[in-house]
């Protein structure tokens, strides 16, 4: 059994939470999300948690139901906080635009990369296009946006140019050295 899906998860006051069947609704100051999961997870909600269990004896849904309790929890706390990644691009001439749904990314390459911003995630750009901020109620998509941005370019391990999310860890190794 999960420990993590035995933890119920907590509704604040500004959010209402809807179940249907497997689908749940999550509305809240920032906006509204909806996620369909599969029918191996069972929802309830009472006094203002949402209480998961498995909804049969198979092991993958006692495998699933950790897993839901997760993507549940997230969503509660997106539609009241949201979620943001920080990305740092470093290179001579590396740097970002923004033109309005779409953003252009310079990466030492002789075309430049063009990137469209997904729906419900938008992004600022700042310190002349080196530094970027990606914001979004929905974990998974703020996620993914900051990873196909990185993907473009990582950080190259020997001077360390390149697309970094913060917070993540890059390898560095040390260069040649005349013995």
């Amino acid at each position: 059994m999960s420990r993590i899906g035995k933890v119920p998860v907590e509704i604040p006051g500004a959010v209402t939470v809807t179940i249907d069947g497997s689908t749940i609704t999550v509305k809240g100051p920032k906006g509204e999300l909806t996620k369909a999961f599969t029918h191996d997870v069972a929802f309830e909600i009472a006094d203002n948690k949402i209480k998961l269990t498995p909804g049969n004896k198979s092991r993958f849904a006692a495998a699933m139901y950790g897993t839901a309790r997760s993507i549940v929890n997230g969503m509660v706390e997106g539609v009241v906080n949201g979620f943001s990644k920080s990305i740092e691009i470093s290179g001579v001439g590396y740097n970002a635009t923004l033109k309005g749904k779409s953003l252009t990314l310079k990466l030492g390459f002789s075309h430049d990369i063009n990137y469209d911003i997904p729906e419900g995630v938008t992004i600022t750009v700042t310190d002349n296009g080196t530094k970027l901020k990606i914001e979004g109620i929905d974990k998974q998509a703020v996620g993914q946006a900051a990873a196909s941005i990185r993907h473009y370019h990582p950080v190259e391990p020997y001077k360390g140019k390149g697309v970094h999310i913060v917070g993540q860890h890059e390898i560095r190794k040390e260069g040649k050295t005349v013995a």
